[in-house]
């Protein structure tokens, strides 16, 4: 892990747009298409206003949420929605999207089905995430259901966990997925994300599930 730091958010959201920009640009260089994983919630949303426009062959670059919430995908709750409106506009509205939401089915009926149209883009090229404050990362809580598994070296690539504190289901990239992403960028802000962060270094996952990606990761804060 590796942290940098910036003197504030709106620096942060134009470099580590340059960064995923990059990298992507980089792994096309060699590969024929290249996967890229994000976050959803507020956090990203700057960064996507500026990556958006960056030029790179985005015909070839395939997008997906790290997770995602049961929810239509017009949803105000739809990491799909904010992803499409605010990453996939300019240059890249030309990316392929790969959704996570079936309507009208439960989220356990369709898992093979959605990891199919997943398989052929793993490993991921660049991987963006978010952590909260109790040391969550994508839809990974600590204590939820099912948090074992989607830990676990043997985990699928998709976990349905229905955390508590949320009022729908989630369908989240799991642990081995998310942490075999060639390029690897966690953002955080405010000074007790970074505390968390701290402490999350000397927890066991199923207790900071960050911990889980944070191997060889760059780590991007700011106040």
């Amino acid at each position: 892990m590796n942290i940098q730091e910036y003197p504030d958010r709106e620096i942060l959201s134009i470099n580590v747009a340059k960064r995923l920009a990059d990298d992507l640009e980089t792994h096309l260089l060699h590969h024929e298409t290249a996967s890229l994983a994000v976050a959803g919630g507020s956090t990203p949303g700057p960064i996507f206003d500026d990556l958006c426009a960056a030029s790179i062959d985005w015909e070839r670059v395939h997008i997906m949420a790290s997770d995602e919430r049961w929810v239509p995908s017009d949803s105000d709750r739809s990491n799909a929605r904010m992803i499409r409106s605010r990453l996939m506009t300019g240059p890249a509205a030309a990316a392929t999207f790969v959704p996570f939401y079936v309507p009208d089915r439960a989220p356990e009926a369709v898992m093979a089905e959605i990891e199919a149209l997943i398989a052929p883009r793993l490993p991921l090229s660049v991987v963006l995430l978010g952590m909260g404050e109790d040391m969550h990362t994508a839809s990974l809580f600590p204590g939820v259901a099912g948090l074992s598994e989607a830990l676990s070296h043997a985990a699928s690539p998709l976990a349905v966990l229905r955390p508590d504190s949320q009022p729908e289901a989630r369908v989240s990239l799991t642990a081995p997925i998310l942490n075999g992403a060639l390029c690897k960028h966690l953002v955080i802000f405010g000074e007790g994300k970074r505390k968390a962060l701290e402490r999350a270094v000397s927890l066991p996952p199923e207790e900071a599930p960050v911990q889980a990606v944070l191997s060889g990761a760059e780590v991007h804060w700011a106040p």
